[in-house]
């Protein structure tokens, strides 16, 4: 490298130190909360009436933004008539998307792409049966993993043994730490930007390789806690999504019904073959 590429690298570095030190990536440098605690008077509980059952679920109070958003949304009227377009049988199945609605007198917000909230990772919120997670694009063009602000999904998942929890935890590695990179990548893109600079896009890749080696330097892979090991052996999810997209809630009553809208059949796209919609939510409690 010549001596005034050498500079740039440094500046951009030393610039952005402090924003790096404050990207949270692995769950376990996480704040803690009590996502698996027993339902108490400060979470709220949101009542989903479906064609196949009623879905009773629990918003944490761990995750605010997600929370308020989802009240928002429920309070509105967004989810009357709108329909379960992704359903994959041991996995989950994913609502929420207004142009799937099957009355149009409602009109649409924006939808997946475009109306989006921060994440909020919480190792404590995990993908075990039941959870309530917020759907989001992929971390190519999301690499800040922001969440949808109207599409969720309720996880059904499966029950898995040791060996399969230790390849989902080198999953969770890998996408763990290709996400960080492509926030360096992003990062290092904008701080360029902003500075009326620019670099070829190897350059770019050659400076975030660096702070990637550093951060890998110093830090250690994430391990499944032994708690949510034994969730994930006796009740089952889905391990693998854990630390990249937003856990926000849990059915407290009503799996019976997930399970239905599972089973269904669905054509190639996962659509199920016959409309399975939510005729409304309310909020049962605040």
């Amino acid at each position: 490298m010549h001596f005034a590429f050498l500079n740039v690298i440094n500046q951009i570095i030393k610039n952005m130190n402090n924003l790096f030190k404050k990207l949270i990536i692995f769950p376990v440098i996480l704040l803690f909360h009590a996502c698996n605690a027993p339902v108490v008077n400060n979470n709220t509980l949101i009542l989903i009436k479906t064609t196949l059952g009623d879905i009773k679920i629990k918003l944490y109070d761990s995750t605010p933004i997600h929370r308020d958003n989802f009240i928002k949304l429920v309070k509105s009227g967004i989810y009357d008539n709108v329909s379960f377009h992704r359903v994959i049988k041991d996995f989950m199945i994913q609502s929420g998307d207004p142009t799937t609605r099957t009355s149009k007198s409602k009109s649409s917000p924006d939808s997946l792409t475009t109306y989006t909230i921060p994440s909020e990772f919480n190792p404590a919120c995990f993908h075990k049966r039941g959870a309530l997670a917020a759907a989001r694009t992929g971390n190519d063009e999301n690499p800040e993993m922001r969440s949808s602000g109207t599409q969720f999904y309720i996880v059904q998942g499966v029950k898995y043994d040791d060996a399969q929890l230790d390849q989902a935890e080198q999953r969770i590695n890998s996408n763990l730490k290709q996400a960080l990179f492509n926030k360096y990548m992003k990062h290092i893109s904008d701080s360029l930007t902003s500075a009326g600079k620019t670099l070829t896009d190897a350059e770019i890749q050659e400076i975030a390789s660096v702070k990637m080696f550093d951060y890998l330097s110093a830090s250690t892979n994430y391990r499944i806690p032994d708690d949510q090991r034994a969730t994930y052996k006796s009740i089952g999810g889905v391990p693998r999504l854990d630390g990249t997209y937003t856990v926000f809630g849990e059915v407290i009553e009503g799996m019976d019904v997930v399970d239905r809208i599972a089973s269904v059949n669905t054509d190639s796209n996962d659509r199920p073959v016959t409309d399975i919609s939510i005729f409304n939510m309310t909020l049962v409690r605040k």
